[in-house]
Formats: C-alpha cells, sequence, structure tokens
C-alpha cells in the first residue's frame, strides 16, 4: 500500500480527520486529496470593478481547496444537537457535543483566542419568539469570522504539512475495492491505501452519487433547502445579533404548514455569490474585523423540501430553480420587499433609491418568476412574523437575493462507525448526508480518525 489512510477532501471533515490521525500516530501514511487549490491561492475572480458577477471557473475558489466550501464563511461553530446534522444518532448525543466542544478548543489554540462564544441560554428573546409563532433553537456558537477562520486554517495547515502528503488540483475520478484496500484513480493515476475517508462536502454531492453506484452503497432520498437571502440595516437585527450573533429561528407556515428558518446569520456582513455544479447561488460572509464589517447585516431564510416515492433527485429538483433564477438575471437577482408583495419587478432605480444599499451586485428582477409559489409564499409569511420580533424586517427596502439553495447528499447507508459496508471505507461530513455545518463535519472527522487508530 502507498498509504495507511487516504483522505478525500480538504475541507473540515477531511482536515480534522488527518490532524487527529498525526494525533494519535505519528507514523502513519496519510494523503489528502482535494480538488481545489491551498488556501494561499484560493482567489475568486469577483473584484466589483473589472468582474462583477461570477464568471463560472472551473474550479471555484469559494467552494473548493483547502478548507471546503467553510473556508470563506463567517467561521460559525454551532456546538448543539439541535440542528447541524444527525451526527448524534450514530454515536449519540453526549459523545456528539463533546467532540464539538474538542473542535472548538483546537480552532482557539490555532489562532482563535479572544473570539466570542454566544449561547441561547438564558436569553428572554425565547420567550418573545414563543409568543410570535417562532422557536429559537438552543445553540452555543463560536463566531471566528472569516478573517480568523482564514488564520486558524493557515495555522492547522502548517502543523499538518510535514506529516500529512498533499494532493491539490486532484480531481479523484474513481475509488475502487481491492484487496485489504483502496485503489484512489485521480489525474490518470492511482493510489493505493488501507484505509480511505471520504469527506466531501456538498459540493461532492454529485459525485458521491456515482461512488455509492459504482460501490453499491445503499443510499436514501435526503432533502434540498431553497430560499433567498435577506439583506438589511444591521440595527434592525441589532438586538438579537448582539446577544446571540447567530440566531436559528423556525417559523411554521399557517398557509402549507411547512417549516421556514433562518440560516447564516452574518452581522454587519456581506452577500457573496458561490458556483456549485456551475450554477451560481447565493450566500453571506461576515468579519471579525471592525474594519471589513458593513452597515448590513444578512441571513438566509430557507424552506426544506423532502420527497417521498417515486421522485428522488432532491439535488436535482433544487439545480433547477436555481438554473431558472441564472437564466433570467445572469446570475444571482435581487429584489425589494415591497416589489415583491406589490406583484412588480425591482429595477436598478428603485433599488438605487431605496434605504438598503446592496453588498453585492445583482440582477433586479422578479423572484415570483423563478420560486415555486409554496416556498415564495412561506418566505413572504416568515418575514412577517421576524417583522414582529425585529420591527423593520418587513420594510420595503429589506433586499431578497435569488436564490439561494443548500444542497445535501444522499443519507449514505453508514453505521456507528461512520462506516460503510465495505470495511475500512468511511464517509463522513456533509457529502454523507449525515453533517450540514462546519462543527457536525469536523466533529465526524475526529471520530473516524479515532476509529481506524485503534485499528491501525
Amino acid at each position: 500500500m502507498n498509504y495507511d489512510v487516504i483522505i478525500v477532501g480538504a475541507g473540515p471533515g477531511g482536515i480534522f480527520s488527518a490532524y487527529e490521525l498525526i494525533q494519535s500516530k505519528k507514523d502513519l501514511k496519510i494523503a489528502v486529496f482535494e480538488e481545489g487549490f491551498p488556501l494561499e491561492k484560493r482567489h475568486c475572480p469577483i473584484d466589483g470593478d473589472k468582474v462583477k458577477s461570477c464568471i463560472k471557473c472551473k474550479t471555484c475558489a469559494i467552494m473548493n481547496g483547502f478548507g471546503g466550501a467553510g473556508a470563506f464563511s463567517d467561521g460559525k461553530y454551532n456546538i448543539t444537537n439541535d440542528f447541524g446534522g444527525t451526527l448524534y444518532e450514530y454515536i449519540g448525543k453526549e459523545q456528539a457535543i463533546d467532540l464539538m466542544k474538542y473542535v472548538d478548543e483546537i480552532n482557539v489554540t490555532h489562532g482563535g483566542e479572544g473570539t466570542k462564544m454566544y449561547s441561547t441560554a438564558g436569553t428572554n428573546f425565547k420567550k418573545l419568539c414563543l409568543q410570535n409563532k417562532l422557536k429559537l433553537l438552543d445553540a452555543s456558537v463560536r463566531h471566528l469570522g472569516t478573517d480568523i477562520n482564514y488564520v486558524v486554517l493557515e495555522n492547522l495547515y502548517e502543523e499538518l504539512k510535514n506529516d500529512v502528503d498533499f494532493y491539490f488540483h486532484s480531481s479523484v475520478n474513481k475509488i475502487e475495492c481491492i484487496n485489504n484496500g483502496y485503489r484512489i484513480h485521480y489525474n490518470h493515476t492511482s493510489l493505493d491505501c488501507t484505509k480511505c475517508i471520504i469527506s466531501v462536502g456538498r459540493s461532492g454531492s454529485k459525485w458521491m452519487e456515482t461512488v455509492c453506484q459504482d460501490l453499491d452503497i445503499p443510499t436514501k432520498s435526503n432533502r434540498v433547502d431553497i430560499g433567498v437571502r435577506v439583506e438589511l440595516p444591521a440595527v434592525i437585527f441589532s438586538d438579537l445579533t448582539d446577544e446571540l450573533y447567530e440566531s436559528k429561528i423556525v417559523y411554521r407556515t399557517e398557509k402549507f404548514e411547512d417549516n421556514v428558518r433562518t440560516f447564516c446569520m452574518n452581522p454587519y456582513g456581506i452577500v457573496v455569490n458561490e458556483n456549485t455544479n456551475g450554477i451560481v447561488t447565493v450566500n453571506g460572509h461576515s468579519y471579525e474585523n471592525p474594519e471589513q464589517q458593513t452597515e448590513n447585516t444578512n441571513f438566509a431564510l430557507l424552506v426544506a423540501k423532502h420527497f417521498s416515492e417515486p421522485f428522488k433527485d432532491s439535488n436535482g429538483y433544487g439545480e433547477s430553480i436555481a438554473r431558472l433564477s441564472n437564466m433570467l438575471g445572469g446570475g444571482v437577482i435581487v429584489q425589494r420587499f415591497g416589489d415583491l408583495v406589490r406583484g412588480r419587478r425591482s429595477t436598478v432605480n428603485r433599488i438605487k433609491e431605496g434605504l438598503v444599499t446592496p453588498t453585492l451586485a445583482a440582477t433586479p428582477g422578479d423572484l415570483s418568476l423563478v420560486l415555486p409559489k409554496r416556498i415564495l409564499d412561506g418566505i413572504i409569511e416568515m418575514i412577517y412574523a421576524l417583522d414582529k420580533i425585529a420591527p423593520g424586517t418587513a420594510n420595503d427596502d429589506t433586499l431578497l437575493y435569488g436564490v439561494e439553495v443548500k444542497f445535501y447528499n444522499m443519507e449514505v447507508d453508514i453505521d456507528e462507525n461512520l462506516e460503510t459496508k465495505h470495511k475500512g471505507l468511511y464517509m463522513i461530513g456533509d457529502g454523507s448526508g449525515v453533517t450540514h455545518s462546519l462543527s457536525h463535519a469536523s466533529a465526524s472527522g475526529v471520530y473516524v480518525a479515532r476509529k481506524i487508530a485503534e485499528t491501525l
């Protein structure tokens, strides 16, 4: 065997797998394959001047590379079992929380010292939400910020690079079962290993489906989250964000009884493009450094859609909606809330005359031509519900960017060790369909690394 362990994907799951393996056994031969670039070479060409929108690079610097899609996120590590995945169903609630706390300790000792830990414990907002048909989910959250998150990743890479072989810009084409191990095919060549960890994140969801088909690994349909990113003046949400920073709020719509939730809240942040499988969608970032902060706060409003037989392609459904947005707007569409409820498209002048200055150059348009009625009705209901706890949310000038889509992999059939039916082949992180967050993905990496260390 060329390696004891090969890890496919250098996102949080892959990074923490490699980190924990090195801590356990220094003499292990470990390789990490990543289709993107090293951290210092990850640069999105959008500069707001010469390049104003996504040019669909072959490898998206925002989504791929060391650190994964979370590298340029706002670095929120939520310590909770209430959301972020179902890791606890495999390893137990107590162990899941302990692993997330362990991940937090590593982040703090690798550049995250001085960042703040927020908590919903004892907050009065929980009562205020319940009084207005909203539910605030429990969590502790470490906010690193996009800038500090980058520093933490730099430090982790510096520590790993001498003990781990990194293969950047190396797309794995196929994984093959061989005697007592696995063969990893990439860039017209291959390497063998005794154990293999697959941690390809949400952007690797389509690739994961082909791997599971090739290796006859059972899967079941997951969900897709579809919605918009809301941008408004930071002062409107400042009471919540100053105390909680990240507030996960769920609303059950009256019309369809669908759950709509807030996601990825970025106080004083910016709205950004991201490219998933050639489709341009929207996301948000925020910074710890006050000099890089804006006067706006942004967050996603997402409706989760679960599908039953015979339909199985939840990601395909989400992609088709995102493609429609790209077709009409050439990328991301932006619309004033007031225009949306009046049934008219936004224009450059209407947005320019509004009270909210956009942080992303998007095409003014009409989201009702893109989003299905059921989803759009849920989002509008949620905005009016949030207006009761944060007055001003439903102002005419509140901006809605669309679409935001969170793709989830088909949920892979794995056991309590996060191991497939092929012994020594593990599926972790968001690519497994089990985790949906930085903290859960990282914790799954630590967990599997410890299991492997016991057997090698």
